[in-house]
């Protein structure tokens, strides 16, 4: 109760204040003033009764004022009447054309509307069955031909939205509507030829739509006519189809390319392009790279460093660091890496930065250095790193170590590289060879934009196999040696045994009660032996085991799961044999209690075993 009264007592937005007079109001008092104004002016002619007198054709009326007032007014009234009779009468043949019109108007305008609707829907048989109806009211009326255009489109008949098509492309008011339907279709048929002629026509209109802008310019940078491309370019901008910003980054991109197609015939015009497209867009890597080794072979080696060190301290990039380390041709590989670290310096600390570095150190044997640049990327490292990294280790003469990281390099996540609508390229190329979109490359990770959550490197070099079987390996087919016994780097245990022979790879014969003691000790030995390191010189028995596991993996069960074989990229949790990034291996987990063996004395032993 309270609300509804709270409510009724505030005043509503759309109330006028008190304070203002409501239009009921006013009209009652202009009702009250005419019917005033009717009674005073009745009393008046009441108040002074006169006579009139009227001759006419011989005969005389007398009659008083209020009569022939009246008398005035019923004919001036039916005089009213009698013209709007007339007048119904006679435009009566246009009312009706005209509400047939308008109705007709009314029922093809429904039909349009519901046709485009059911085409937006994918309703073919709707929009076939409305465009029948709108053809039939309204043949000739644009939004009708759009309709018969998109209602072909949508049920398959291409010949008939082609047809639709031409027949607005002639029309003045559907011309440029026409065209790109004409263009769109020309597309979906491969036929570039036409659908260029149709983008040319097009952009010949008073107001250049912007797609017939934009694919003028992309056929034309597909065919490599760069000048052409310019000159489209210029007039895209003079029509106020792109801003400034992307006229001076698409430029940049198209004179880099006409450079690069002028760098083996025309040198000075190829430096001077590049020279331009450095300064239109600094972060533009090619075209600074170019520039930089241009100017380098034509001995500017100055302006050649200045140019690549502008863009480096935009971009960080690999081809930046290469052209930078070949400015002298003849310099050592010592002065190479001083000068890479001299432009590392310049720019901010980056991945690119620190391969960079580290490459040019490995090529002069600065380990120690190349060591330095990688440490803070290794705990997670991608291909490059891991690549450097087996290298790095391959030229210490750790073999171990640089298989390791040989084995992360194949799983690690990709590098940057010239990506354009999932398509990779080794170097950058101005249009996309899958779209023909200008400027379509970038350097970025492959996968990116897609979630794959944190991840880590698998290291596949030594995965875990399948515990071995007490049907196939026996406790003579390993070296039965406590769980943190090591094998020594000559072969043997720690237990003084060596390698077994090959006679007694053969399991002999033995009693029923110590069949089951057996099957435990080359289970455990098996176990222990998927942890020896398989690329040690004591590991000849683990590989043996692991061997004898995989070969009889087909014919006996298994005492637990097969862990699954990781995939290339995979979540943030360690796998068992996966030393982490930085080599310590984690502690795996006690093994799992073996199943009861098949015989019955056997299982009642294994009940009781603790």
């Amino acid at each position: 109760m309270w609300h509804l009264s709270h409510t009724l007592e505030e005043p509503s937005p759309f109330q006028l204040s008190p304070n203002q007079p409501q239009p009921a109001m006013i009209r009652v008092l202009v009702y009250l003033v005419i019917v005033a104004v009717l009674a005073f002016g009745a009393v008046w002619f009441a108040e002074r009764p006169g006579d009139v007198a009227i001759t006419w054709q011989g005969r005389r009326i007398d009659t008083s004022v209020m009569v022939l007032a009246a008398a005035v007014a019923a004919v001036a009234a039916a005089s009213v009447i009698a013209w709007s009779i007339l007048r119904a009468i006679v435009r009566a043949p246009d009312v009706v054309s005209r509400y047939m019109h308008i109705r007709r108007g009314v029922r093809g305008y429904r039909a349009v509307s519901q046709g485009l609707i059911a085409v937006g829907s994918g309703d073919a048989r709707a929009a076939k069955k409305f465009t029948a109806d709108a053809v039939r009211i309204a043949p000739r009326e644009p939004l009708t031909l759009l309709l018969s255009a998109q209602s072909a489109q949508l049920s398959g008949d291409r010949d008939a939205a082609v047809a639709t098509f031409q027949e607005m492309a002639d029309r003045d008011d559907t011309r440029v509507l026409g065209l790109h339907g004409l263009f769109v279709e020309a597309q979906r048929r491969h036929d570039h030829a036409a659908a260029l002629g149709y983008a040319e026509e097009a952009a010949k209109h008073a107001s250049v739509p912007v797609w017939a802008g934009q694919a003028v310019l992309e056929f034309r940078c597909v065919a490599g006519d760069w000048t052409g491309a310019l000159d489209r370019l210029e007039r895209n901008m003079r029509s106020g189809l792109i801003d400034k910003r992307t006229f001076r980054r698409q430029r940049a991109v198209l004179i880099t390319a006409q450079a690069q197609s002028l760098a083996g015939s025309d040198r000075v015009r190829a430096i001077a392009l590049a020279r331009e497209a450095a300064k239109l867009a600094p972060d533009l890597v090619p075209a600074a790279a170019l520039a930089g080794r241009l100017h380098g072979e034509a001995g500017e080696r100055r302006r050649a460093a200045r140019v690549i060190e502008r863009a480096w301290r935009a971009n960080p990039h690999p081809d930046l660091a290469a052209a930078y380390a070949a400015l002298r041709p003849g310099d050592s590989a010592r002065q190479r890496l001083s000068r890479v670290e001299t432009l590392a310096a310049k720019g901010p600390a980056d991945a690119e930065a620190a391969l960079a570095v580290a490459r040019a150190a490995l090529d002069a044997q600065e380990f120690a250095a190349a060591r330095k640049a990688l440490a803070p990327y290794t705990a997670s490292p991608r291909k490059r790193v891991a690549a450097l990294m087996a290298e790095l280790e391959m030229a210490q003469g750790d073999e171990g170590r640089a298989r390791e990281w040989m084995a992360r390099a194949l799983n690690a996540r990709r590098d940057p590289a010239w990506t354009a609508d999932a398509f990779v390229s080794d170097h950058w190329l101005p249009i996309s060879p899958v779209s023909g979109r200008l400027d379509a490359f970038e350097w970025k990770d492959p996968l990116a934009g897609e979630d794959h959550g944190t991840v880590i490197e698998h290291r596949a070099e030594a995965p875990v196999p399948p515990p071995a079987t007490p049907a196939v390996v026996s406790a003579k087919d390993v070296d039965a040696k406590p769980v943190d016994a090591k094998p020594s780097a000559t072969g043997q245990s720690a237990t003084g045994e060596g390698p077994p022979s090959a006679e007694s790879s053969q399991p002999a014969p033995l009693p029923p009660s110590q069949e089951s003691e057996e099957k435990e000790k080359a289970q455990r030995a098996a176990e222990e032996a998927a942890h020896a390191d398989p690329f040690s010189a004591g590991g000849r028995s683990a590989r043996r085991a692991m061997a004898a596991a995989t070969a009889a993996e087909s014919r006996a069960p298994r005492g637990r799961e097969m862990p699954a074989v990781a995939p290339a990229v995979i979540p943030l949790v360690h796998a068992p044999d996966d030393p982490g990034p930085n080599g310590e291996t984690e502690v795996e987990p006690a093994p799992e209690p073996a199943p009861p063996p098949a015989d019955g004395w056997s299982r009642i032993r294994a009940l009781f075993r603790p």
